[in-house]
């Protein structure tokens, strides 16, 4: 019996044993899976902390930069900060964000743009109305009077027109004026009289032939445009510097309208905006000019890409900017020999030898009188007509030389002025003559409308 009570105690023991080893081990798995479960949880709150970081810098940083990028496209959108502890769906649905708030923020551009661009045309259309019935009855005023102040507020009106003119044509509005074919020496007095500081732009007409003209529906857009390119060029340059115009005609390739000026330049990244504004981007928000608006390339870029002709603005050789507006030939005319020209405008200039004419009279060898501040006399190339070889008055023979000096609007205005104001004191019958009026060519107010932009 003893064996047999040996035998259960070993099996007793053996049992006792593995119930040992079973429990240790099923503690061993227990720790390991408390461990395991420990670490898991701290992986997942430190995935939920990156999360919610990356939540917070989406709000604050990503979407507000992302924004930021659709008007400055050199602005940066910082991405994921802790991309490894950020799972692949987490990441994705993060940058989905930044999309959709940029869609949004797009949408919701345009959405204002066009309500601002509708009200602004409506806006511009009534002013531009308003101001085409003043300038109706300032013309009307200067038959009736000879008060050359009657000529500054004319000036002023056309410079109030001008700039109500680019809003509307920004807005993608109707120019609002219809012109016939109209030569295009013309179109550029017509610029030039709408610009402040009119006075330092020189026009060179290098035109092979002096009756070119722009098509009706082409020129007054491209007086707009010229109009704002010189509006720049006397902005950004020294008062005391000329703005060159100069008038070409290539072969075949249409026409070229070429403003130097002497300003203070534009860097790079000026420059790259300015061109891409200039090449008639298909939309241009008015929340992108700035503050105040800068509307002068944007205006000229909406007209490019309407009607046609090309601008390209470059480094001047004068130190400043040179922009050149080209007119395709389909945009050009040639005008009929009844059709007469502006006397204003300068004569083209020859560089072939002028033919021989008579010797002049003794009396016609009269000196020229010297225009003001001692500028050489025109040269006898741009001279209208050939001198009569019959003697004639110093006087008539110095007329044609006369007309070679441009004259603004206010010496012509206070020329007729004096020439009335001496009619009337000569009909008059009693009474001191009244003085003649005076030449207010120069006026500092005019200076005023500076503020136009670059970009």
């Amino acid at each position: 019996m003893g064996w047999i009570v040996a035998v259960i105690a070993a099996a007793a023991a053996m049992a006792a044993a593995v119930r040992a080893q079973n429990s240790a081990r099923a503690e061993r798995i227990a720790a390991a899976r408390a461990e395991l479960a420990e670490r898991q949880a701290k992986a997942a709150e430190a995935r939920t902390a990156a999360l919610t970081d990356e939540i917070r810098q989406l709000a604050r940083e990503r979407i507000p930069a992302a924004a930021l990028a659709l008007s400055h496209p050199t602005a940066k959108v910082p991405g994921l900060r802790e991309a490894a502890d950020v799972d692949g769906g987490s990441a994705r649905l993060l940058t989905e964000a930044v999309q959709a708030a940029r869609t949004a923020v797009v949408e919701e551009r345009g959405r204002v743009d066009a309500a601002a661009r509708a009200a602004m045309r409506g806006t511009s259309a009534k002013i531009q109305s308003l101001l085409n019935q003043s300038q109706q009855l300032l013309h009307e005023l200067q038959h009736e009077y000879d008060d050359p102040r009657i000529l500054q507020l004319d000036f002023r009106n056309e410079l109030a027109l001008r700039r109500t003119q680019a809003t509307a044509v920004l807005c993608d509005a109707w120019p609002g004026l219809a012109r016939q074919n109209s030569p295009l020496v013309e179109i550029v007095l017509g610029a030039q009289s709408r610009v402040a500081g009119y006075e330092r732009i020189k026009v060179a007409n290098h035109l092979r032939d002096e009756r070119l003209a722009l098509v009706a529906r082409a020129a007054e857009p491209l007086a707009i445009a010229l109009a704002e390119v010189l509006a720049n060029a006397t902005a950004y340059s020294h008062p005391d510097t000329d703005v060159q115009v100069t008038l070409q005609q290539s072969g075949g390739r249409g026409a070229f309208l070429v403003v130097d000026d002497a300003g203070i330049g534009m860097d790079g990244d000026a420059l790259d905006r300015a061109r891409a504004l200039l090449a008639g981007p298909p939309e241009v928000l008015l929340t992108e000019l700035g503050d105040p608006p800068q509307t002068g390339f944007a205006v000229v870029g909406r007209l490019v890409l309407q009607y046609g002709f090309n601008c390209h603005i470059e480094d001047s050789p004068f130190g400043g900017m040179r922009t050149i507006l080209r007119v395709p030939a389909h945009l050009l005319t040639v005008l009929e020999d009844d059709r007469s020209l502006s006397a204003l405008a300068p004569k083209p200039v020859r560089t072939q030898a002028s033919p021989a004419v008579p010797a002049p009279t003794e009396q016609e060898t009269a000196p020229v009188p010297q225009p003001a501040g001692g500028e050489a006399p025109a040269l006898p190339s741009r001279r209208r007509r050939a001198p009569r070889p019959a003697p004639a008055r110093a006087a008539s023979v110095t007329a044609p030389d006369r007309e070679q000096v441009p004259r603004t609007p206010e010496q012509a205005g206070a020329s007729w002025a004096a020439l009335q104001q001496g009619t009337l004191n000569g009909r008059s019958v009693a009474g001191p003559p009244s003085a003649p009026a005076p030449d207010d060519h120069d006026h500092p107010d005019d200076r005023d409308d500076q503020g136009d932009d670059q970009t």
